[in-house]
This record gives C-alpha cells, sequence and structure tokens, in this order.
C-alpha cells in the first residue's frame, strides 16, 4: 500500500537564503586568458560576470552558509530541520551525499539528508521531493538546497563552455500549512528523456574513467530542445491550475542564457517585466541559479504575499520541470 498524500497540507516557503564565493570573474578577465571579449560573451549570453569558488569554498560550505541564512530568515531553529535536500551535480565526494556534509555543518543530529541529481533541474526535482514528504505527513520542516562549483568540471581553454557557469548555493525552509489560505506550493511537474543525454554531460566518473572530466555541451540541440521544453512544461502548470499567462505574477527560471528565455518568453506570450533576472551577475549556477534568483527577488522586494510564481529549469539528462507556488 502507498501513503496517502493529505490534500488540505500544503508546503509554503517560509525562508530564503544564498550564498556567493567571494571572487568575481568578469568577461574582461576571462578574455585575458582565451579567444573572448565582454561584448561577445553578452551578446551570445546576457552573462557580464560570475563568482568562482576558491580551494576552501566548496559545495558543501557555500550550501551550509545559504542554509543558515534560509533557516535565520524562517524563524525556526537549526534543530527544527528534519529533511535536507541537496540538489548538486557536483558533490564534494563522490560519496557520502554533500547533503550529510551540510547536515553536520548546521549541527542537525535529527531527520535525514540526502543529494538529488538532476543538474539545472535539480531544485525543482528537490523542491518536489521535499514538498512530497511534508504533504504525506512524513515531517513538517524540510531544507532544499541548490549549490554548485560548476567551476571545478569547466575546461576553461573551451570558450564555448566556461563562460556560461559560475559557483553559488541557495536554499529555500519549507514547511507544512494547513490553514487552507492558498498559499504555498500547488503543484510540480517533472520530467526527464535520456535519449539526449550526451548533449550536455561530463566526460568523466567513477564508472568510466574512474576520474572527474569536463562538461561538454552541444550548444545548438540545448538551445532547441530547452526552448521547446520549457515552454511546454510553463503550459503543462498553467494547464494543471487552470490558469492563463497573464495570470503568473513573476517566473523564476533557470539562468541559463539570455537568448533561450527570450525564446521561451515569445513563445508562451510572457511579460518580460515578470521574469527574474539575475544571469547577468551570476552566469548560469546548475541547480543554484533558482534559489539564488528567488532570494534576490525577496531581498529586492519583487514579491509580494498572494503573488503566483512559476519556476521553470532544464538541465542535463535532458531534465526538465516547473513549480508553480503561491507566496
Amino acid at each position: 500500500m502507498g501513503s496517502t498524500v493529505n490534500k488540505k497540507i500544503r508546503s509554503r516557503i517560509i525562508g530564503v537564503g544564498a550564498a556567493l564565493p567571494k571572487k568575481i570573474v568578469t568577461n574582461k578577465d576571462l578574455a585575458q586568458t582565451i579567444d573572448t571579449s565582454d561584448e561577445w560573451i553578452v551578446e551570445r549570453t546576457g552573462i557580464k560576470e560570475r563568482r568562482i569558488a576558491t580551494t576552501n569554498e566548496l559545495t558543501s560550505s557555500l550550501g551550509v552558509e545559504a542554509s543558515e541564512i534560509a533557516i535565520k530568515n524562517s524563524g525556526l531553529k537549526n534543530s527544527d530541520i528534519e529533511m535536507i535536500v541537496l540538489a548538486t551535480a557536483t558533490p564534494d565526494n563522490t560519496f557520502p551525499a554533500t547533503a550529510t556534509a551540510i547536515q553536520k555543518g548546521l549541527g542537525i543530529k535529527n531527520g535525514y539528508a540526502y543529494d538529488i541529481q538532476a543538474v539545472c533541474s535539480g531544485f525543482v526535482f528537490a523542491l518536489e521531493s521535499a514538498d512530497n514528504a511534508i504533504r504525506l505527513e512524513k515531517i513538517k520542516n524540510a531544507l532544499v538546497i541548490g549549490s554548485e562549483t560548476f567551476s571545478r568540471i569547466l575546461d576553461w581553454k573551451d570558450r564555448s563552455t566556461c563562460v556560461l557557469f559560475g559557483d553559488g548555493a541557495g536554499a529555500v525552509v519549507l514547511q507544512s500549512d494547513s490553514s487552507n489560505t492558498n498559499s504555498g506550493i500547488l503543484s510540480n511537474h517533472l520530467h526527464s528523456d535520456g535519449e539526449y543525454k550526451d548533449m550536455l554531460y561530463v566526460d568523466g566518473g567513477p564508472s568510466t574513467s574512474s576520474s572527474v572530466g569536463f562538461l561538454k555541451m552541444d550548444g545548438s540541440g540545448v538551445f532547441k530542445h530547452a526552448v521547446k521544453n520549457l515552454s511546454s512544461v510553463v503550459e503543462e502548470a498553467l494547464k494543471y491550475n487552470n490558469l492563463k499567462i497573464d495570470d503568473i505574477d513573476l517566473f523564476i527560471p533557470h539562468q541559463a542564457n539570455s537568448r533561450i528565455l527570450e525564446a521561451v518568453a515569445r513563445k508562451v506570450g510572457m511579460d518580460r517585466n515578470k521574469i527574474i533576472m539575475t544571469l547577468d551577475k551570476h552566469a548560469n549556477t546548475s541547480a543554484a541559479s533558482i534559489p539564488l534568483a528567488l532570494y534576490d527577488a525577496v531581498e529586492n522586494r519583487k514579491i509580494s504575499k498572494g503573488d503566483l510564481i512559476l519556476f521553470l529549469a532544464m538541465g542535463g539528462g535532458f531534465t526538465w520541470g516547473s513549480s508553480l507556488i503561491r507566496w
């Protein structure tokens, strides 16, 4: 027998946090080591700078920093957290799960912690996992994190990939809410299709090369599928909730590439003024990009109580998904 979902319970975001490495690398900095320019990068990606982790900045340490801020903003204590889900494609170690290192860093002894790997879609996959646990009444408080150090899997001589990515972490605290206020996570929509796994991957791993490789990408193929899949998952969320595109107050997409996001906006009719963009200063931070953008929106008072917010993401695999939230 399966577990029964309590439809009267929703998961509500009650705290958001973020952490960025101290080192800033601008496009002009990159132009000193590879054949590129600030103009070339901005025109094709929308990126102006990115944060790069130093030796003592790890996926776990960035995750701990973002989590501490999220928990503080939630009004809870670290010991109140019963579940930690970390979305990352750049763990500290092959095993154990980096989420357990974050659990240790936060001094949490209770509950459980694990990693989810869906690359750039990871945060929405992790969010659904925690949401399900709350709605099944297994826990009341969950910590969902996206943390990445993609700079460690980049070929810094390949200008087609190294200019795109940055490091960082974002976190949210989810809490069970049975107040019937209609706030919280309304729906999640997840997909994957392994047929396209070789369009975006890292050429290494313990089972194949016994080493960590570098990121490889079919740029035009990724662009084509990203526009199609992101558009479809927006429409899926709208249809499921009986909404129209104009009903959404804010779109917080995975910060992949400005051209991809502009193409999706045209295809589904998004109001550009409703799209939260941090790509210019963060670059593509993979699973960290949505919570980083959410934190930026909260800090800059771009979100009001009752707003409908749509998260949307696509990553290697391919994986893609969306989450609709009422703030």
